[in-house]
């Protein structure tokens, strides 16, 4: 992992941080995909991680109960951290049936709103709140540029984002530093998404969705963690940040690249009309919709990128295969 800053920190609790990094940072969605990996990252440099869990039988030193429908819930185990970073959310793959799309809204919207009152209660409270958003934000833009300062977009997960981000609002207004981190389309041979893509390659079944014309803003899981602790140690940034690779793709261009590294061809293209028969519109909003989000605010803070092109982000995850 990239070194960060190595200004010493100070923590609401008077704890001092280590080489730039808090000593205790507590972690919501901390098992999943971007989560685990952050948690290693963090275990790795020294950091103690409290992960909050909502099963009771893996609570213990470093494991804290959270229920997100639980606007009171005793979260002392993570008094004194300097720092909370919310990940957790119900996963928008599947299919959209109304109860699914209101486990999105609520696992965004009410769960961060939980997290915040009861993180607000503490007699020690974290100094920054770090919170999970999407690039969703922006709603299709078609080949709109799109900084931190473009404003929001219309559809289910755009409504959705502003209102997750409009939850941990309440934790700026206390007082605390707050980072929405718009994220993009998260990249690894760990993940579903680029699982499913080499796996659809692999079987002759890869393709272009629609036209191809819209635009994919993704990032590399390794340069998400980074940039997490990143923030983590610079207190300058705050507020939106697009946690997009700096080269957004489109869908055409990236079927064709993924193609050519995988030695597979890409002649079965879904139709627009198809995809649109899906329930909930998780078509339009997930595999048509175009969001060309650029991180104007993170390269502004000096963060730097290992992986800003798609060509050498699949040479590596090809590699790790």
């Amino acid at each position: 992992m990239a070194d960060t800053n190595k200004t010493d920190l100070v923590a609401d609790d008077g704890s001092e941080d280590i080489n730039g990094i808090p000593e205790m940072v507590a972690v919501s969605g901390a098992s999943g995909f971007v989560g685990s990996a952050l948690v290693n990252a963090l275990s790795g440099d020294g950091v103690r991680v409290v992960r909050l869990v909502r099963d009771s039988r893996k609570v213990g030193a470093d494991a804290v109960l959270w229920n997100p429908s639980a606007e009171n819930c005793d979260l002392t185990g993570i008094d004194g951290s300097s720092a909370v970073v919310h990940l957790a959310g119900e996963s928008i793959v599947g299919l959209w049936t109304k109860a699914k799309k209101r486990r999105i809204y609520d696992s965004r919207v009410a769960a961060t709103r939980n997290l915040v009152l009861s993180v607000l209660k503490l007699k020690h409270r974290p100094k920054t709140l770090i919170c999970a958003s999407a690039v969703g934000f922006y709603g299709d833009r078609e080949i709109e540029e799109l900084t931190e300062e473009s404003s929001a977009g219309e559809g289910f997960l755009a409504d959705t984002c502003q209102q997750w981000e409009a939850a941990a609002q309440l934790a700026r207004e206390a007082g605390m530093r707050v980072v929405n981190l718009r994220i993009g389309v998260v990249l690894d041979p760990s993940g579903a998404a680029l699982q499913k893509a080499i796996s659809a390659f692999r079987s002759g079944l890869g393709g272009r969705f629609g036209s191809g014309e819209q635009y994919m803003s993704w990032i590399a899981l390794e340069d998400l963690v980074r940039m997490i602790v990143f923030i983590l140690s610079h207190d300058s940034v705050s507020g939106a940040v697009n946690a997009v690779a700096p080269n957004p793709i489109t869908n055409a261009e990236y079927t064709r690249k993924l193609s050519r590294a995988l030695n597979r061809p890409a002649i079965l293209n879904a139709p627009e009309f198809l995809l649109k028969l899906a329930p909930g519109g998780i078509a339009q909003e997930l595999f048509l919709a175009s969001a060309r989000a650029v991180p104007a605010r993170i390269l502004a803070a000096g963060f730097e990128f290992d992986y800003r092109d798609i060509d050498k982000a699949l040479e590596h995850f090809l590699s790790k295969r």
